[in-house]
């Protein structure tokens, strides 16, 4: 480089003093030049290299290097002939495939190999060769060398290099075994055992266990399959024959091994994503022609080993299906047309939906399986940028909704408005959830719906009850010291129900009701200096729920449930049906869960609360209510509800509300029994009730408790 120069990396190259003596310039290594990562020594140019010629010519600098980032998914285009492919698709232009001639042997030289019949889920085929006579001190020519540096690869050896160039040129990795250094005369493909190693050519000894596949020398692990050789049978300058493999292992089989010894190779990371395994032995003779045809030697015959291929099964790609994905329609022809530039097999038949394709996978595409692969080859070598811009269309109905109702941001509002907020959960959870609060010994028929690729264990179940989230919800804000937790969720459950049928939003055997759950822990009400501060309890719930349902009026039957405190749970009525559920959390979950207080929820159908009462005209009285207290001993068996309902089914003349206020057991009542204070408010809306009036219905009231639950008013 001369004065002035600007190398890579931005050195400028100056005049300067070298031990006294003018330097005008730099002689360079490969690596100042940008060429290569070779720091060995400076650049040396071949023998036949012309004094005056141009550097940029002899050493092809002009070139154009791509790089390339490829899914996972697109292990083909790892290789020249990859790329290629997929160009000649994109732009129409022809391909033309590297010529690959059989190479003739001339030797008989077999090596025996034998693959364990049970690693037929390792190795799917195994190809290989025999080949004497070989110099392995020739220099690689200069023009793999350079394609080799261009592609990141560093040059070791003539034969190394000639097995990585064969890679990169037709994406099949192979391995050179230098056949003298066999120790057993034979190779051997199986599954790693407990407590083997294998030296590998990176000097690294490697710990195997039993999902690692090796190439063994005899019974003695050398290699482990499609990640990297050994070093014992590893090729040097002084080998004279050798024996090249080229295999087909299972992606499955290879995936990730090589992250696990800490390292990646070039070989793994093909193997894992899927190699062409109709490309084994082309890949075997193209590598034995350029070894011959640069270390000299003789070949011997192709020993090929075929155990299990990957299924290439035809895939039916509707076109009615295509065009109704892709949003635009293409033509059989067009499709046929992709599909020819693409280099698949296919075949068109007739069928009542209109033409259907059947394509042939082809070896070197891993990633097409289903019909929606095909379609995505469609529109990706149509061109996305050729999809017509199309606004979406979003229709909407003005729907009117029945008065008797309720929509669901009304009852959020109303919850909101009694201090609650909304929570989303996941539909997914614990199966341990559905033990504890839907029940830990249910029947295989109700039974939770386990997910088949859970993305978690802990969300391996799909919920039939709300109340879990619910119940973590509250213990996540207890632990980031929330004292006062108020939260409701909207959303479905889902449960398993024999009458439904599949359908666009239903599947088959599974019902999807909606629930309406709230739950509250802590104080009952904010903290502040008017008001002593309480834990929340049963009634503060039933309260709320019954301003939810408002103006229904719900009805509380004691029941058990297996989430719920045995004593103070309730079943919820509305309208004479079972609505859901209201109660403490039961005191075992309470302490499983690490809530410090006492905590309670109700859980409702969705199809109960949105039905609402239509409105009714009542007139509003305008004469003052007469309020009488009464209190009645009734055996303490009797309910207070009983007792309002026995009242209001057939409510005296001038009855409109008939209240329990208090309730009282202790000194002046007899064992067995107990008093209740109800409140009754009587008015007229024609009139001023008179005392006579007053007292008949008073005493109309009486007779009807006593009549009904052998009450008695307390004296």
């Amino acid at each position: 480089a001369l004065v002035g120069a600007v190398l890579p990396g931005g050195l400028t190259i100056q005049r300067t003093a070298v031990r006294g003596v003018d330097s005008d310039g730099m002689l360079c290594s490969a690596r100042e030049l940008g060429l290569s990562e070779d720091t060995s020594g400076l650049l040396e140019l071949d023998d036949d290299a012309t004094p005056g010629a141009s550097l940029r010519e002899l050493l092809g600098l002009d070139d154009s290097v791509f790089v390339l980032k490829l899914t996972p998914n697109r292990a083909d285009c790892l290789s020249l002939l990859g790329v290629a492919r997929e160009v000649a698709a994109l732009t129409g232009a022809a391909l033309t495939v590297p010529a690959c001639v059989p190479v003739v042997a001339t030797i008989d030289d077999r090596l025996p190999v034998a693959i364990d019949p049970a690693a037929h889920d390792l190795c799917g085929r195994f190809a290989g060769r025999v080949i004497r006579g070989v110099d392995a001190r020739v220099a690689t020519p200069a023009w793999i060398r350079q394609r080799l540096e261009r592609a990141g690869q560093r040059s070791i050896s003539a034969l190394v290099d000639i097995s990585n160039y064969v890679m990169l040129e037709l994406g099949q990795p192979s391995h050179v075994f230098d056949l003298d250094r066999i120790r057993h005369g034979r190779l051997g493909v199986r599954w790693a055992r407990d407590g083997e190693h294998a030296q590998l050519l990176n000097d690294q000894t490697v710990a195997l266990t039993p999902d690692f596949g090796v190439i063994t020398d005899g019974d003695e692990p050398e290699a482990v399959a499609g990640v990297m050789g050994g070093s014992h049978t590893a090729v040097s300058l002084d080998t004279r024959n050798l024996y090249l493999e080229a295999a087909f292992w299972w992606p499955a089989a290879i995936a990730g091994r090589a992250r696990r010894l800490n390292f990646t190779t070039e070989a793994g990371h093909r193997f894992e994503r899927g190699v062409d395994f109709s490309n084994a032995v082309t890949g075997l003779e193209r590598i034995t022609s350029l070894i011959l045809s640069i270390c000299g030697g003789a070949a011997g015959p192709v020993d090929d080993q075929v155990l299990a291929l990957p299924d290439r099964s035809p895939v039916a790609l509707r076109v009615a299906r295509c065009n109704r994905v892709i949003g635009i329609t293409f033509t059989t022809a067009r499709i046929g047309q992709i599909f020819d530039l693409l280099g698949f097999t296919w075949q068109v038949r007739a069928s009542a939906d209109g033409d259907v394709f059947d394509i042939m996978p082809p070896a070197h595409r891993f990633d097409l399986a289903l019909e929606e692969d095909f379609i995505e080859e469609v529109i990706r070598i149509h061109g996305y940028d050729k999809l017509p811009a199309v606004p979406p269309s979003a229709p909407a109905w003005m729907r009117a909704l029945p008065e008797a109702c309720r929509a669901a941001d009304e009852i959020r509002d109303a919850l909101v408005g009694r201090d609650y907020s909304e929570a989303v959960n996941f539909g997914f959870v614990d199966p341990q959830w559905e033990a504890d609060f839907a029940g830990a010994q249910r029947d295989a028929a109700n039974a939770p719906i386990a997910l088949l690729n859970p993305i978690s264990s802990q969300l391996a179940v799909m919920r039939s009850t709300l109340i879990g989230g619910l119940v973590a919800n509250v213990r996540h804000n207890v632990n980031r010291k929330q004292s006062r937790v108020r939260l409701f969720e909207l959303g479905r459950v889902f449960q398993r129900a024999a009458d439904v049928a599949d359908g666009p939003l239903a599947v088959a055997g599974i019902a999807q009701p909606l629930r309406l759950a709230a739950i509250a822990h802590g104080d009952a009400d904010p903290e502040q200096w008017g008001i002593k501060a309480r834990s929340i309890d049963f009634f503060d719930m039933k309260a709320d729920l019954e301003a939810i349902v408002a103006p229904r009026v719900a009805r509380f039957a004691p029941a058990p449930h297996p989430a719920l405190h045995p004593g103070r749970s309730a079943r919820v009525m509305l309208d004479g049906h079972a609505a859901g559920w209201l109660g403490e959390l039961h005191p075992r979950w309470q302490q499983r869960y690490e809530l410090p207080a006492p905590t309670v929820l109700f859980e409702l159908d969705w199809s109960a609360v949105s039905a609402g009462a239509l409105p009714m005209l009542a007139e509003v009285s305008r004469f003052p209510p007469v309020r009488r207290d009464l209190a009645f001993i009734v055996d303490r068996k009797v309910t207070a509800q009983a007792m309002i309902d026995a009242v209001m089914e057939a409510p005296p003349p001038f009855v409109e509300r008939f209240e329990v206020f208090d309730s009282y057991v202790g000194m002046g009542i007899e064992s067995g029994e107990k008093s209740l204070a109800f409140r009754v408010l009587l008015q007229d809306t024609r009139k001023t009730l008179t005392d006579g009036e007053v007292e008949s219905s008073i005493a109309r009231l009486v007779e009807i408790i006593a009549n009904r639950q052998n009450g008695r008013l307390r004296q």
